[in-house]
Parts: C-alpha cells; structure tokens; sequence
C-alpha cells in the first residue's frame, strides 16, 4: 500500500509539473549597432534562468527551468550576416532533464552579456564590441565623453567602469585602449621590470603573477608624471614584448615568446583529444534540400581527417561519421537548411486597350453642273432615294433630294441634290457626306503558373495566320499558302527574400496582327512586336503594375485645288472631305505573386 502511495504521488508530482511547466511562445532578435538583444518570450513571469558564459567556445548558455516549446520555436537561426557577436542560436531541450530548456548562443568573439527580465520577457544584452555598455553606464567624467572610434577609424577599447577588473579585461585587448586608470608619477633609472610592475600593482591594488624570465629582462629607466596606471603597464608590457592574461583580479604576465609557446601546446592537447574522442554515426533523413549541395556545406563542419560525410541517393539519406559534438553541430544546420523550398503562384493580366476615331465631313465628288444659254426654260420637281435624276412632267426638267443614313460602326448621312434642269442650269450634282466613326477595343489575358523560388515560369500562346504565295509566272504559277504567327511570351523569374517580399525579373514580349497592305488582301500582314524586361520588389499577395505601353497617333489629310480650296466658307466646294482619324493603344500588365506554402517554407509561424 505505502509502495502504491508512493507512486501515486510520484505521478501526480510530474502531472503538476507538467501542466504548470512554463512555455516558450517566441525568440526574437534584435540588432543594434552597440549592443545585440536577444529576447525570449514567456507565457508566465516565474521562470528560473541561469546564465553561463564559455570562454573556450565563445558560447553563452541559457538554462530555462521547467519550460517547454514547440519545433517551431526552437528551430535554430544564423544571424552571422549581421555584423554584431551573436552568431547562431539554437534552443533544445536539456540533455540531462527535457523538462529544462536550453540556449545556445554562438559568439564571434568573448563580449560581456548581461540577463534582464520584463514581465514575461527574459532579454539577453550583449556587446558587439567590449566597452559598448560604457555608452548606458558612466565611468567617469574623462571617458564619459570618449569616442569610440579612433580618426582613422580604428575602433578604441573603452572599460566597462572604473572597476578593477574591468580596466584589467581592457588591459587584455588588442588595438587603441582609452585608460580610466587612477593617475600615478614613476621616476625611477636603471630599475628592473619584475620590480616596476609590482611597483604599479602596489599603487594599483591588483594581483600579479609573474614568469621567471620577466626576472631576465634587462632594467628600465622611466619617468612618468600624472599618467594613468593602466596607460603606464600597458606601455611597459608593449616595451617588453609581454603578455598579460586576466583571471578575475588576478593579472598573469609572461613574454610573448612563452605564452606563443603555451598556446601552441595547447592548441596541440586540444587536437590529441580531438583525435583520441569516440566516432559515432548517424543517419540524416533529408525530405526536400539536394542531399549534393549539403553535403558540399556540411563538410566544412566535420572534424579535419576523422569525420566523413556518404550520401545515400535511394533513400536521400546522410551519413554522418563524426564526433558527438560535430554531430549535433550538423543536426542543427540540418534543421535550418532542410525546409521547403518556397512555391511561387504568378497570377498576371496582360491588358490591350485601343480605341479609334474618325470623321468625314465635305463633299463628296465636289460639284457637278452645266450651263445652256440658249435652250428652252425648264421646271418641275422630283425626289427620291439615293442620286437619282428626276424628270419633270411630259418628260419637262426636274430636280431630286435625296437624304440617306449608312449602316455600320459610327453615323454616316448623305445629302444629295440631283437637277436635271432649271432655268438654263442643267445637271446639276453633288453629294453632302458627314461621318463620325469611332471604335473601342479591350483585349485581356489572365495566364497563372506555379514555380518553384529562383526558377523561372514561363508562359507563351500564339496566334497564326495565313497569306498566299505566287511563284512561277504563266501557265506554270502556283499559288500556295505561308502561316506566319504572332507569339506572347512572359517569362517570370520569383526570389523569395527572408522578410517574406518577392523579387520578380520580368520578361514579356508580345506580337501582335496589324492591317495588311491596302487593296492587296493576300499580302503578309503588318506586325508590331512590344517587349518589357524589368526586375520590381513586391510584397507577398500584393499586385503591381509593372509597366505600361502607350502610343497615340493623330492624322489628318485633305487636298484640293490650289489657293481656291483654302478660301474661308467657299473654299470646302474645291476640297475632299474634313477627314481628320486618331488612333490610341496602351498595354498594361498586372502581376500578382502569392507563396503558397508559407508555413511549410519557414517564412510564417505555423498556427
């Protein structure tokens, strides 16, 4: 019974722990130009988190107790293109208790970091460079107003604060220092240099260790007034050739030819334990990444010498031979790298608008009349349709009317007078025309294609037409018929960029039918050709208007008799028709992407 107790409460512990674990909703980044933020987003305000900073592999770990996340959340991101110290992130349940987060943040260089919470936020500072919280925290009125960069451009090393262990770490670094130190006076000649840095450490309040062959070195003559203690042992370990190294409090010199020396035996125990460390191999099942292109990136990871990388084409499998370590290094970027890659949905209109206008307005064949002094005087009146003569009674003089509407596009209204005698005037003839056509045309397109991101799409119809070809002459000619085709062609080229946005290249060219030669309708027809090849950012979704072909043409042609056509009023009786034609044609393209498997490809948070 007690055992059964026992394990009841057992249970009913990890239940409570599991239903009241915190849970990780979100990791956002943020980059500034002195400090990089990483925020961890929490659905509760009681996390425990501990903070530990690895020199040896410039990494920082951040322990989450009793927190979980989804995939989702946990996938790893490079953030090396940006030019602060984070590097890569990756987040992980804890190896030794998966009920405990952990996060990895990979640096470019060993930079300070500080842990702040807010509300249900955990937000990790980290420099980008050392000295960048000197700019929020004042240390002192002489590096309060410091620049941070020299004239020529060379970044300068600014403490933290006047703290003791701060002005060491700056001690540490290479390039220009800008020094906080307390300000002493050395005056000595001929003294040895063991003797003048304990002298400084004295003044300073630092430990120091120091080699024996520092004792070695020949003595010193200085005389320094008023200069800050820092500025005055960086000089002497730059006159020396020495090496400093900070353990907290504690300032470890040695000369450069020595800590050269150590380095390199360590650089050497590092890579006898490389090599003596247990190989285990993994499989990597890759779904939708070419298993060639990662196995051409992951082997810039593997250990030099000892890790191997096969692929496996039947099943699209890796074959990962390496370290404990180096493997889960290449899990990660496997992680990051194997994702869908985005499909692109190109939804265009290609659209034609033309519109055309004309009008007629004069005579038509000018006047027709003649004279009779001498014959007999006629009258009487007819009418009827069209430019007909009339005769009048008896077979006497007459004269007809005739007004007519054509058929077709527009309104055409003829007004004729016909007189075949009146008075000693006979046949008399002409023809009033007025005319106004007008013409509006639209034609539209609408192809859509899907592509794969950097692949191009392309979308093409085509229309023919025939004329008749003659060769030979006489009794031999033949007469055959030749298609020529007008072609429509879009070529489009999607890239999907990392805010979700697409960059489109364009390629469209479009042939088009025009009207064949006048009074040959066999003849070839005329054709215009109209291309546009351009490259626009659009946001996913939206649709843009990526370019417009507008063309206008006015025309006007009249002749007549010289001099007497341009008389004012009188002048349109010795002239053709008022025929003045217009002429408009724009085109116009839409295109609208849309990737439609966001989620799938990384870009959106999946619901």
């Amino acid at each position: 019974m007690q055992k059964g107790i026992f394990l009841t409460f057992i249970f009913l512990s990890l239940f409570w722990s599991e239903v009241h674990a915190a849970k990780m909703q979100a990791v956002n980044f943020i980059q500034s130009e002195r400090i990089s933020r990483l925020e961890l987003l929490l659905d509760g305000n009681t996390v425990k988190a501990e903070r530990f900073h690895l020199p040896a592999d410039k990494q920082i770990i951040l322990d989450l107790k009793d927190v979980s996340a989804t995939e989702r959340v946990m996938r790893a991101f490079d953030t090396s293109e940006f030019s602060g110290s984070i590097v890569f992130v990756s987040a992980y349940p804890k190896p030794s208790n998966h009920r405990d987060l952990r996060v990895t943040i990979q640096l470019r260089d060993n930079v300070r970091s500080t842990l702040e919470r807010t509300d249900n936020r955990l937000v990790l500072k980290v420099e980008n460079y050392f000295g960048a919280f000197a700019k929020h925290e004042s240390i002192g009125s002489q590096t309060a107003q410091a620049t941070l960069s020299a004239p020529d451009g060379e970044r300068i090393n600014i403490p933290k604060s006047e703290k003791l262990e701060d002005i060491l770490h700056n001690l540490t670094l290479s390039g220009q220092k800008r020094y906080v130190g307390k300000r002493i006076t050395i005056n000595v000649k001929n003294l040895k240099v063991d003797e003048i840095l304990n002298m400084i450490s004295d003044a300073s309040g630092f430990n120091i260790i120091l080699t024996d062959d520092i004792k070695r070195l020949p003595p010193l003559s200085l005389r320094l007034r008023n200069t800050p203690w820092d500025q005055a042992l960086d000089t002497i370990l730059e006159l020396n050739k020495l090496v400093a190294r900070k353990n907290g409090a504690i300032l470890i010199i040695n000369t450069l030819k020595q800590a050269t020396k150590e380095h390199r035996i360590e650089l050497e125990a590092k890579k006898l334990a490389l090599k003596q460390e247990p190989l285990v191999t993994k499989i990597f099942h890759i779904s939708f990444a070419s298993t060639k292109d990662l196995t051409t990136t992951l082997k810039a990871y593997s250990t030099p010498k000892r890790g191997s990388i096969s692929v496996d084409e039947r099943t699209s499998a890796l074959i990962v031979k390496d370290t404990v370590d180096t493997i889960e290094k290449i899990r990660k970027i496997i992680e990051v790298l194997d994702t869908q890659t985005p499909q692109v949905l190109i939804e265009s209109k290609i659209v034609e608008v033309t519109e055309a206008y004309k009008k007629e307005i004069g005579l038509n064949q000018g006047i027709n009349f003649g004279y009779d002094p001498i014959g007999s005087l006629g009258n009487g009146v007819a009418s009827g349709v069209g430019v007909t003569p009339a005769g009048g009674v008896d077979g006497g003089p007459g004269f007809s009317i005739s007004s007519a509407p054509s058929t077709g596009v527009g309104a055409r209204t003829l007004f004729g007078l016909s007189v075949s005698q009146f008075g000693r005037l006979t046949s008399l003839n002409f023809a009033l025309q007025l005319m106004e056509s007008e013409s509006k045309g639209k034609v539209v397109a609408s192809p859509k294609v899907i592509t794969q991101n950097k692949k191009a799409a392309t979308i093409s119809s085509s229309d023919t037409t025939s004329f008749s070809v003659t060769t030979g002459s006489g009794d031999t000619a033949a007469t055959s018929f030749q298609q020529v085709s007008a072609n429509l062609s879009l070529v489009v080229t999607p890239q999907v960029t990392s805010e979700g946005s697409i960059l489109l290249g364009v390629k469209l060219s479009k042939d088009a039918f025009s009207s064949r030669p006048a009074g040959n309708p066999d003849a070839p027809p005329n054709m215009s050709n109209r291309q546009i090849d351009t490259n626009v950012l659009v946001d996913n979704g939206s649709t843009i208007v990526i370019g417009g072909i507008y063309t206008y043409s006015k025309s006007e042609a009249h002749s007549g008799i010289p001099f007497l056509k341009d008389i004012p009023l009188v002048g349109w009786l010795f002239r053709t028709p008022y025929a003045p034609e217009s002429t408009k044609s724009e085109l116009i393209i839409f295109i609208t992407p849309r990737v439609i498997n966001q989620e799938e490809a990384g870009l959106v948070e999946q619901s």
